[in-house]
């Protein structure tokens, strides 16, 4: 397991608290802002923080995510760039960063240059959003010879074998898709779904870190007791489209932001 992110959680489960995740797109709506938003998150509660890799096809993502995207790869964000990003970031925080993004960048890019280069930028993890574990041998061994980690998701479908695959490859935490749809603010999450995590955590060897469809606290409060920490990713994304529109809305982003971190600070 990757030494950073592996104290993340030791000290958080030590302390009685989960892991505070939040999603931000890189480059939305440029790539001074994406800096500026990062400070932002390091200094208000991330323990970790996921960077989104704008791809002009993202299945997995519902409509705030996409309009993140299109404004990113519109204003001419690119892999390359996004290392940047984190190398600016890495040289004045220590906070871990997962890269979550689709294959086709990383390909295109050259899977060997691309780990050695994550590594010299200070990325700490990757998380292929449509590379299946049974097929991701080749990209997790040329980034765990760089100290970089891979997460993979889990769903409420995930079946025991696939289950089984993960636990052989994945290091970090696995990252568990609370619907089979894609990511978005939801008002409830579906009925059953503690009992399908508490099920999955019992079959990881890994800390287990629920996302897709968290809206507010309210949920974190709802499902402390399950998992081991939060990803936060449309709701923030959504409000900071707001703030990029009208700056007044800058302080109502930070005081959600802080409920988040502060609902997941919580001793549980």
């Amino acid at each position: 397991m990757n030494n950073t992110i592996e104290s993340v959680f030791e000290k958080l489960e030590k302390s009685g608290k989960k892991a505070f995740i939040p999603y931000i797109t890189a480059g939305d709506p440029d790539i001074e802002k994406t800096s500026e938003l990062l400070s932002v998150l390091a200094e208000n509660g991330a323990d970790i923080i996921e960077i989104g890799i704008p791809f002009s096809d993202p299945m997995a993502d519902g409509t705030v995510i996409q309009r993140a995207m299109e404004r990113a790869l519109a204003n001419g964000i690119t892999l390359r760039k996004v290392l940047h990003i984190v190398r600016d970031f890495k040289q004045r925080y220590s906070i871990p960063i997962v890269l979550m993004g689709y294959f086709n960048p990383f390909y295109a890019y050259g899977l060997s240059v691309f780990a050695k280069d994550a590594a010299s930028f200070g990325v700490d993890a990757v998380l292929t959003v449509d590379l299946p574990p049974e097929e991701a041998g080749t990209f997790v061994d040329l980034l765990l010879r760089e100290d970089i980690v891979s997460i993979f998701l889990a769903t409420p479908v995930t079946d025991k074998k696939r289950i089984k695959v993960i636990n052989s490859i994945a290091r970090g935490f696995i990252y568990f898709v609370s619907i089979t749809g894609v990511t978005g603010e939801r008002s409830t999450l579906p009925d059953g779904l503690k009992d399908r995590i508490d099920n999955i955590k019992s079959s990881i060897k890994l800390p287990l870190v629920l996302g897709f469809g968290i809206s507010g606290p309210e949920t974190i409060f709802e499902y402390a007791g399950h998992v081991d920490g939060f990803v936060v990713g449309s709701a923030l994304v959504k409000r900071w489209e707001s703030v990029c529109r009208s700056q007044e809305e800058f302080g109502n982003f930070v005081s959600f932001f802080r409920k988040l971190a502060d609902a997941c600070h919580e001793i549980y």
